[in-house]
């Protein structure tokens, strides 16, 4: 292949390609914003993963427009090429036809490593997803007569995955996404979640400080103290073992235990429940603004 051919047909290709790209990407973000409120948006509460969800979506649409915008590319660079496209370049020196398909191949590698970053973002969100759903699941299964479930509760330390609210007290539900090992057991030492046999350890800390948020969320409101028992849910391994009262750690199967960790000190008073009922509503619908949450 000539070097004139070659760049004559990656000119017309790539030309076209970004052409194809930022029209792709316009329509996204046109049908992200004319599409984006559905009706009757004060009605509907958001669901378990609601934001993973989203986020799943768009990797999704941006890694179908990475992967489209190569077979462009690659059709059109075939078609400019069997059509003579080296006339473009007719006379000119080499070496600035090199330097052009240097530049041409950095291109290539940080699309590449664009498009290799958003695959692996889409496995992760996707398995986050997937766990969230699946507690969530599980949540609704055994909330009858135990409490409300809210998904995706935002406080002013980060977003907790899902709280109930009943009678019983308050629960805040926070997942840990990981993808299950052969014979893989986890255990909660202190503030961390150890996963073994890789002997992995999380932090909790960020988690405890969103629940001690949400207490504090609730007093404000309540004005007197409520106690938001944190629980750790792990969809996928087998729990073995726990050194802590502050913090229940369960699995997807185990999840039916949460309804017997009560204190009669927690208990809710009916007025306190319906409160809060109305605060996790309105935080939790689909129209809730974010930014009004209290520091």
């Amino acid at each position: 292949m000539d070097i004139e051919g070659f760049s004559g047909a990656a000119t017309v290709a790539l030309a076209c390609t970004i052409v194809f790209v930022l029209v792709a990407k316009s329509w996204q973000i046109i049908s992200r914003s004319v599409g984006s409120h559905p009706s009757f948006s004060g009605s509907i509460m958001r669901e378990a993963a609601q934001r993973f969800r989203d986020e799943f979506d768009r990797l999704t649409s941006a890694q179908s427009t990475y992967l489209s915008a190569g077979l462009v590319f690659v059709m059109l660079f075939v078609a400019a090429y069997v059509l003579k496209a080296e006339r473009l370049y007719a006379g000119y020196p080499q070496w600035q036809l090199y330097l052009f398909l240097v530049a041409l191949l950095f291109g290539g590698l940080l699309v590449l490593f664009r498009l290799a970053r958003t695959i692996a973002a889409r496995h992760q969100v996707k398995l986050i997803r997937d766990a969230n759903i699946a507690i969530g699941h599980q949540l609704q299964r055994i909330s009858a007569g135990f409490g409300h479930v809210y998904h995706d509760v935002e406080t002013s330390a980060g977003v907790i995955d899902h709280v109930i609210v009943g009678q019983s007290g308050a629960y805040a539900v926070n997942v840990f996404a990981r993808r299950p090992a052969k014979n893989g057991d986890v255990y909660l030492d202190n503030n961390k979640v150890v996963f073994q046999p890789a002997e992995k350890c999380i932090s909790i800390v960020p988690m405890a400080k969103k629940t001690a948020a949400l207490e504090r969320e609730f007093r404000r409101l309540l004005d007197h103290r409520v106690r938001v028992r944190s629980v750790i849910a792990i969809p996928g391994w087998q729990i073995t073992q726990q050194s802590s009262d502050e913090h229940l750690l369960v699995n997807d199967r185990s999840l039916p235990i949460l309804r017997g960790w009560k204190d009669q000190a927690d208990y809710l008073m009916n007025e306190d429940v319906d409160a809060l009922h109305n605060l996790l509503t309105t935080r939790c619908s689909l129209v809730a603004d974010s930014q009004d949450l209290p520091a």
